[in-house]
């Protein structure tokens, strides 16, 4: 987007001179010769830089600098400098402070460096919010089938600017599946805001959303800039948007249709240059035909829908998952912990009803107690260990009505990728010996 400039000078021979030069450098401008046209204009458009002449027809513009500079960069152009005004602009909190009569190429300079250093603070924060994210949580692990359909959609999609809606159950890892689309697109060197809607309610989910001009409320005393803003170029990712409140719902869905929004208590329309990624654990069509989502907002998100499946439908992501939560955990990194085959075949049989969340956490869990073995053993997951015994369960479905046979072999199969070709295991589950289940294996010519 074109950089968009204030000139507020009241004469028209150098405002016109200063104008033409700033469109020659790439930038658009917009001239105002007193304050009362330059207000006007400041109350439909935020610019992103303002040159400001301190001696106006209609006001001393000395005093208006502290409002203007905490919600623009300004640079003070004036014919009568002084140390004491030069100090008080900068208190004010200008970017710099020029006298007049100034050089057009030192003004080109001072304007680029501003707008630079404004765009440094910026990516600075955006940085620093990334430093402080884990390093484990910026990929997603696996190798199996379903993951890597997930992984074709995903670059199917990254390179548009299209909204993306990804389904999944709790724990499956949906963020993971926004933040690599998000890596694989034109606006992975912006930023990535990731904004909870279950978790804020609805009165200030609008201002942490949107932002809020000062005195929108009781306690605004200033302006606040919101997430959108904070997603500028880059992409806005709204996790459990099942959530939204109605009403947050039609404001979200025209931001999305017109690239426009205001902040709450504002009257300016504000661009938001962001990419919009929903995600879900919720049956939305379902929530729209009970009147809890709105129907269009549901149509414009699902445009391209990304289903992450559970952990239970790729169990044989699970070796390399806890190699990776056991390589990056952020604890007892100085011992080298390994996994038993026992403990392996138990988180292979558990069916994962937390998912990807649950696996992390037991994995954790059996680091901190297998401390001084340093080999998580079957015992150090006791609680996964009771819970596969007495919650696993297994469904069967075909697309027609199956013969004997064909359930045989399709139980069989569920029960070899359940406890990962176990056979021991498996026919004492059954209670038939091990030489029956490898006959078994051969009649139905599985793996």
């Amino acid at each position: 987007m074109t950089t968009s400039i204030l000139v507020i000078e009241d004469d028209k021979i150098v405002s016109r001179l200063i104008a033409e030069h700033i469109e020659r450098i790439g930038c658009a401008v917009q001239t105002a010769y007193t304050w009362e046209e330059a207000g006007r204009y400041l109350e439909r458009h935020e610019p992103e830089l303002v040159l400001m002449d301190v001696r106006l027809p209609d006001a001393n513009g000395m005093d208006m600098l502290p409002q203007l500079a905490a919600e623009q960069a300004v640079i003070v152009i004036t014919a009568y400098g002084s140390v004491k005004d030069a100090v008080k602009a900068m208190q004010a909190g200008v970017e710099d402070y020029l006298t007049k009569p100034i050089s057009l190429d030192e003004l080109e300079i001072v304007i680029k460096r501003t707008l630079d250093n404004v765009t440094m603070r910026a990516e600075h924060l955006f940085c620093m919010q990334r430093l402080q994210a884990s390093e484990s949580k910026k990929y997603m692990v696996g190798k199996s089938p379903v993951m890597q359909e997930v992984h074709h959609l995903i670059d199917a999609v990254a390179i548009s600017d299209m909204t993306v809606l990804i389904q999944g159950e709790s724990g499956v890892g949906k963020e993971l599946a926004a933040k690599t689309t998000h890596e694989r697109s034109n606006r992975s060197k912006r930023n990535f805001v990731a904004v909870d809607c279950c978790t804020l309610p609805e009165k200030l989910f609008e201002s942490e959303l949107f932002g809020h001009e000062r005195g929108a409320f009781t306690g605004a005393d200033r302006q606040k800039k919101g997430l959108i803003e904070g997603a500028e170029g880059g992409t806005l990712f709204l996790d459990e948007i099942g959530e939204l409140e109605l009403a947050l719902q039609a404001k979200l869905l025209r931001v999305i249709e017109t690239g426009i929004f205001r902040r709450v208590g504002g009257t300016k329309d504000l661009p938001a240059n962001v990419r919009v990624i929903a995600a879900t654990n919720c049956d939305l069509e379902k929530a729209c035909q009970e009147g809890t989502f709105r129907s269009d907002l549901y149509y414009r998100l699902s445009a391209f829908i990304i289903t992450v499946p559970p952990l239970r439908e790729r169990r044989e992501d699970i070796p390399e998952l806890v190699e990776h939560f056991v390589r990056n955990r952020d604890f007892s990194r100085r011992i080298n912990t390994t996994v038993s085959r026992g403990a392996m075949r138990a988180l292979m049989a558990y069916d994962w009803p937390g998912n990807v969340r649950e696996l992390k956490n037991a994995i954790e869990r059996a680091i901190i107690l297998s401390r001084q073995t340093r080999k998580i053993r079957p015992e150090h997951l006791a609680p996964i260990l009771t819970g596969s015994e007495s919650a696993g369960s297994l469904t069967l479905t075909f697309d027609r009505e199956p013969s004997l046979a064909e359930v045989e072999g399709k139980y069989l199969q569920l029960l070899l990728t359940k406890y990962s070709g176990h056979r021991s295991l498996i026919a004492k589950r059954l209670g038939v010996s091990e030489r029956n289940i490898y006959r078994l294996i051969e009649k139905h010519r599985l793996k």
